[in-house]
Parts: C-alpha cells; structure tokens; sequence
C-alpha cells in the first residue's frame, strides 16, 4: 500500500512540496526572512534584512542558471518565458501586493510562518488572501484578471539568461550588494547562512518538479517556492478534498507551517498575538485583499515571482519584483507622511 503511494506521481510531488516546506519554514522562521521588512518597515528599511533577501536570490539564480545549463532545469514553455507578457496587469498585481504587505506588516511569507507560531493576526489575513486568490483565478473576480491579462507586450526576450555572461554577471552583482550590506549593518551569519539554503530550496523545487518528479504521460506543472498559487490550492483542497487531490502546492504549504511551528517551538518563540482594534482588523483585512488580488495579476509574491521567478531571469518576474517593491516603498512613505501630519495637527 505505501509503496503504491510512492509510486502515484502526484503524491510524489506532495511529499516533494513537504520537505521543501519543512526546511523553508525553519529557515524563514529563524531569520525572519521578509521583503516588506527589508525595504519597507516602520522604521526604515532594513538592510541587515535586505542582505539576507539578497543573498537568497543571488544563489538561487546562480543555481538555477547552472542547473539549467546541465540539463537538470526544463522551464520550455512556463508562464515566466512566455514571449507575451501581461504587463499591464504584472505592474497593477505588483503595486498592489506592495501596498497590501505594508498594510499587514509582513508578506505573505512572514505571514505564513507568523501563522504558525500562534499569530492570529496572519491566520485571519492568510484566509482573507487564500479567498481572494482563488476568486481571482477561478471565481467572481476571475474577469478582472482576465481584463487585465489582455493588455499584453510582446517581449523579444523573455529571459536576460539568453545574454551571453548573464546567468553569471547578474547572480555575481546581486550577491557583492549582498555582501557589502551584509558587512556595512550586520547582518547575522546563521542568517545569511539559512539564506543560501533558501536559495538552493529555489532550485531544488524547479529541478524536482521540471525534471526529476516530472512525467512525461502524467505532466504536472513545473514550479518552485511560491505562495499564490498554492495557497489558492490549499483552500480548494481545504474544502474539496476528496475530489480534488493534494500536489506540490499543498505539500509546500503544510511544510512551512510545520516547519515554522517545530522551529518557534524549539527557540521558545510560540505566543499567541491577535487584533487590537476593530480598525486594525480592516486593515489588516484590506491587506490581504491586495496582496491576493495583487499575487494573481503580478504572477506571484515575493517569492513565487520574486525568488523563484526571478531566478529564471525572467524579464516578467523581474518587473512583478520591481513593482511589488515600489508599491510597498510608495505606502510606507505615504503612512509615514500621514503620520507626521497627525502628529504636526495635535
């Protein structure tokens, strides 16, 4: 019986999924690994945060570009290199993922790992984001995105990984800026250590689903990290289960929240956290709205198109990245601004 388990394709790759979470989950979870905090906090960005972020997508573009180049990474034909790209809707989906994580205080990727540690506050905005995705890709908010989609480009190079020296230079660039801010605000080394695996897991996930797991008679999708898309799964499945079965997707998502619960547990770092107010659970609330009608049109969060999107050095994930992080720049300034306003009028 467990040895026919093992043999369906599908369960392979939920097992897959799992073990990629697991160890994605205590790696988030020990250093805290956020974009929103990196680039966007309260108080300022944090460049320590943004030295581990960067450390992560150098390796996994290194990575994935030498996996690639010996024949273990098959991405022919993946959303992230098609030639039209929808960049009216990337940009749209990029902004408004950006202003919904600075909204929740976190992406989608704390968030997850918060949930697990007893951060209610994530729970509910996780639910929010899984709703809204899913609505977005195959329920009432469906025509939106397909309204939006239409607005294509034709782009003559969907990967900079076609420019001779690219696959090399680029990863080289994005991990001397991650060094020198590594050095210049210190940036823990048990941090920048969990982050190279972090980086490899990229890889991992596109080598395991695109080459090893993948069969040629039973294909399933070719994908790594990622938040959108297999939370939108997670909830179907949720609800569903017994006739929609479990993949990659869902495996991913239950590994990092065990993961995540085992770490903050061992670390003594489980505390239940929950709304202050009735106007922080509307924001909170529009948070995840944002980031889950945002994540559907930009192609992915900050990791699906940020991370794992960007390690193919595809020219679409590189814009949804960039917009994410100018949507989240663009809000902080503007709740910073309004706050100063506040405080100047009393």
């Amino acid at each position: 019986m467990l040895i026919e388990y093992f043999e369906t394709d599908l369960n392979l790759q939920l097992i897959f999924g799992l073990m990629l979470g697991l160890l994605f989950g205590v790696a988030a979870q020990i250093s805290r690994f956020c974009l929103r905090r990196s680039v966007a906090a309260e108080d300022g960005p944090d460049f320590a945060g943004l030295a581990v972020w960067l450390t992560a997508l150098g390796v996994a573009i290194f990575a994935v570009q030498i996996a690639n180049t010996m024949g273990f990474v098959a991405l022919e034909g993946h959303r992230y290199l098609a030639q039209n790209a929808p960049v009216l809707a990337i940009l749209a989906g990029g902004l408004m993922f950006g202003v919904g994580m600075v909204l929740t205080r976190g992406c989608v990727t704390r968030l997850t790992v918060l949930s697990a540690t007893g951060n209610l506050r994530a729970v509910v905005v996780l639910m929010v984001f899984a709703i809204t995705a899913h609505a977005m890709l195959k329920g009432v908010l469906s025509p939106l995105r397909v309204a939006l989609g239409q607005a294509t480009f034709d782009v003559a190079t969907p990967s900079l990984a076609v420019i001779p020296g690219a696959g090399f230079f680029i990863p080289a660039v994005v991990l001397a800026v991650a060094i020198w801010l590594a050095r210049r605000f210190g940036a823990p080394a048990a941090h920048l250590s969990l982050s190279v695996l972090i980086g490899l897991l990229v890889a991992l996930g596109w080598v395991g689903t695109s080459t090893l797991l993948m069969d040629d008679f039973d294909p399933t999708p070719v994908q790594s990290l990622a938040f959108t898309l297999p939370f939108a799964e997670s909830l179907f499945w949720t609800l569903a289960s017994t006739a929609v079965p479990a993949g990659f997707g869902v495996g991913l998502i239950g590994g990092v929240l065990v993961g995540a619960f085992l770490s903050a547990a061992t670390r003594s770092e489980l505390s239940l956290v929950s709304f202050a107010d009735s106007r922080e659970t509307l924001r909170y609330g529009a948070g995840g709205v944002l980031m889950g009608v945002g994540g559907v049109l930009a192609g992915g969060c900050t990791i699906g198109a940020g991370l794992s999107g960007v390690s193919t050095l595809s020219v679409a994930a590189i814009l949804a990245l960039l917009s994410i992080v100018a949507g989240a720049v663009i809000a902080r300034q503007a709740f910073r601004e309004r706050s100063m306003a506040g405080v100047v009028a009393q």
